[in-house]
This record gives structure tokens, sequence and C-alpha cells, in this order.
């Protein structure tokens, strides 16, 4: 008699990516030839679908759409900022997930997100020996932040690197080709609360005296406002402009965020209310320079158009991974990116447990960045550099590219309550 086989749930969790549906790609495509897994059904936003019980049927996607979400930005199932409370603080939860689970015979749960997401993935994963039923759980990296611990990078991180290099490149050819009659400082705000990993990869477009940006501002570094504006105008009279890329958790040195908007998100986490107008006013007051700020937002995480080939590459390998990790047998642990020490970039999969994983933050370590605290070094620049590297291009029609749309079919409901979030 053949082995019995389980469905699984994936879910996509926390800010999307311009590659983490390549991810999902990895999850389906794998699971699809799995021994042990028989259906893949995707949470419609996240956790959330499967407390609501709102699960989507991948198997109702053909093979061409589930391969196209490779080159598809965004969550295509859907995401949420939700985190699930601790067993003790709100059992109720954990109930509803177990008694959805069962109800449509889910035993392997993949999560792909970051540090609260692993948290969550960590915390369901020791559902099976709390309240008797048996869950295999896999977290799968994802961050634009690049913050989780343990991987070399984060799934994620690469295409917002490139993204954000190019952009202060090209922002830069624009503002110094007008500094002598008109704007003479930009401002480009990217995303890093408390790691300056996107920030740093501005760096990368700097590559020989007098490029941009000339000034980065990371989270990691206390903001000094003299030694900072000394800088802007120290470099406006050499070069004729300055481009500065400034990290959203910006901060001084009480810990103060320059944009601190007085509000907190789902996680708890502080609300900011945009650091690149703070900056430029700042610049103007003191300084008088006119000035041009942009914030890259959601730019930065959805430009599936310029992806980093390498990203998509690993994108697609640590969903991949997971399938595989769950059909060894393996339980809560994380696929992560190892880097070969090779002096050609590569890379292989390794793997964590969640426990170390879990809200555990990766941060700049000092060495990456100058001594002025404005730059960062050749061996920052050595571990960022491969990570941008390759293009991987959707297909294009009409001058637009591509992206595939699923029918995100949801099954019907075998749990007569209802649950509210």
């Amino acid at each position: 008699m053949p082995k019995k086989k389980y469905n699984a749930f994936y879910a996509q969790s926390g800010g999307v990516t311009a590659v983490i549906n390549a991810t999902a790609c990895g999850v389906i495509e794998t699971a699809r030839k799995s021994m042990n897994i028989n259906k893949v059904y995707a949470g419609r936003n996240g956790i959330i679908g499967a407390l609501r019980e709102e699960l989507i049927d991948t198997s109702k996607e053909s093979k061409k759409d589930i391969a196209a979400l490779k080159y598809t930005p965004s969550g295509a199932f859907g995401s949420c900022r939700y985190k699930l409370k601790s067993l003790e603080e709100n059992k109720a939860e954990y109930e509803r997930l177990i008694e959805v689970f069962k109800a449509h015979d889910i035993r392997y749960f993949f999560y792909n997100g970051g540090g609260d997401s692993q948290d969550t993935a960590n915390k369901v994963s020791q559902l099976g020996e709390k309240m008797g039923y048996p869950i295999t759980c896999i977290g799968i990296p994802k961050t634009v932040d690049n913050d989780l611990p343990i991987t070399d990078n984060s799934p994620g991180f690469g295409s917002v690197a490139k993204y954000v290099a190019v952009s202060i490149r090209e922002a830069a050819f624009d503002v110094r080709s007008m500094a002598e009659s008109s704007t003479k400082v930009f401002v480009m705000e990217v995303m890093g609360r408390h790691a300056g990993w996107i920030a740093a990869a501005g760096g990368l477009a700097c590559e020989k005296e007098g490029d941009a940006p000339h000034i980065i501002l990371f989270p990691e570094i206390a903001f000094n406002k003299e030694k900072f504006l000394k800088k802007v105008q120290s470099t406006v009279k050499k070069h004729g402009y300055c481009a500065i890329v400034v990290s959203e958790g910006a901060a001084y040195k009480d810990g103060t965020f320059l944009a601190d908007a007085g509000t907190v998100d789902a996680f708890g986490h502080k609300q900011l209310g945009g650091v690149a107008p703070v900056v430029a006013n700042m610049i103007k007051e003191e300084l008088g320079y006119k000035y041009h700020w942009a914030v890259c937002d959601y730019l930065q995480r959805a430009a599936r158009h310029i992806a980093s080939e390498t990203d998509v590459e690993q994108a697609y390998a640590v969903g991949q991974a997971a399938v595989e990790f769950a059909d060894a047998g393996k339980n809560a642990v994380m696929p992560t990116i190892v880097r070969k020490n090779t002096k050609k970039y590569s890379w292989t999969i390794g793997e964590a447990k969640l426990e170390d994983v879990a809200n555990v933050e990766k941060k700049m370590p000092r060495k990456y960045i100058t001594r002025n605290g404005f730059g960062i070094t050749e061996e920052c620049r050595e571990y960022l550099q491969p990570l941008i590297v390759g293009e991987s291009y959707p297909s294009y029609k009409n001058g637009l590219p591509q992206y595939v749309e699923l029918k995100n079919e949801l099954i019907k409901k075998k749990v007569k309550t209802n649950f509210e979030i």
C-alpha cells in the first residue's frame, strides 16, 4: 500500500520583495515532485489565511503560471504583518491553526519571511509536541533588510541593493549636470530600521574618488549634525554637488530616530515618518543649498525589472531546499545561504535552527563602515558586490514587463466556526 501523502501550507509574510515569488515557485515546483506532499495550499494574506481558513489551492494553477512566478514581484498570494503571540498568551490562535490544519490534512508548514516570521514559524513548529498534532515546520528566509542571522545574506536583499546602487548613480548624474545653477544636494531615503545594509549598497555606486554617494547615513552610526553638515559643505565645495543615501533608521546618539513619527506598527515597531525631508531641510536651513529628495519606499522592493540574477537564483533555491528539508524529516529549521571560501563568488545551501534565527537582528559590522562613518570599506564592497551581479529580466510586451496573476482559487471551508483577527 503506498504511503499516504499530506498537504502543505505555504504563506508569505511581512514586507514583500522583488523575488519572494521565486521562492514560492521553488516551493510549489519541488512539492509537486515530492513523494510525501499532496497539495500545496497557500494562505491568502499570510498566516491570516490559515486563521480564517482562506486557503488557496495552488494545484489549480498551471505549470506555466507557477514558473512565471519566478519573474513576478510582490506576494502572489498576499502577505501580512501579523505576529502570533506565545501559546500561553493566546492559545486560541494555535487551537485554530490546528483545527484548520486537521480539517485539510495539512502536516507541512512553510513560512516565508523575516525575523518576526521565523519566530512565528518556530512557535508553530512546537505545536506537534504541545497540542498532539504532528506538524513539520520549515522557515524560509526573506527580507530586503538583510538582517537575518546565520545566513550569509537574505533573499530579497540583492535585488533591492541593485536598485539602490543603480538609482543613486543615475540620480547623481542628473544632479551633477544641473549643480552649477540649480540643485546642489540630493538626498535619497532607503529602507533599514536598525540595520544599514540597504544604505550600504548605495556605496557600490562609488567606484572612484568623487563618485556618488558622497555620504551614507547608517542606523549603526549615531548622527552628528555638526559633523554631517561640515561634510556636506566640503563635498559641495570640492565636487560642486553632494549626493546622500540615508537609511530610514538614522538616529541620534540617544537612539531617537531623525524621523520618529510617534506611532507604532502591528509588531510594536516605531513608525518612521520620512527621514529624507528632515535631512534635506536641515541642509537648507544651515547651509542654504537648493535640494531635492526622494524616498524609494515600495519602488525599491518591487523593482523586479532590475532584479539581481544572483538574488533570483538564491530565492528559488531556499524554496526548493525547504521542501527537500521537509521530505528528509527535518523540522524547526531554515535553509540558509552559505558563502564558499573561493576566489570567485559561489554559494551553497546550509541550515539553521529556527530558535537561533527568531528575533535576532544582524546589523552592519563596524569594519564595513569607513572610519568617518559616511561610507563603506573595501571589505564591505567585497561582501556586497556579488549579491547584485547578473540580470534576470522578465518578458516585455508593449514596452511593459509582463507579470503573472494567479487564479488564487480558495478551497471549500470545512470548519464551521469563523475566526476573528
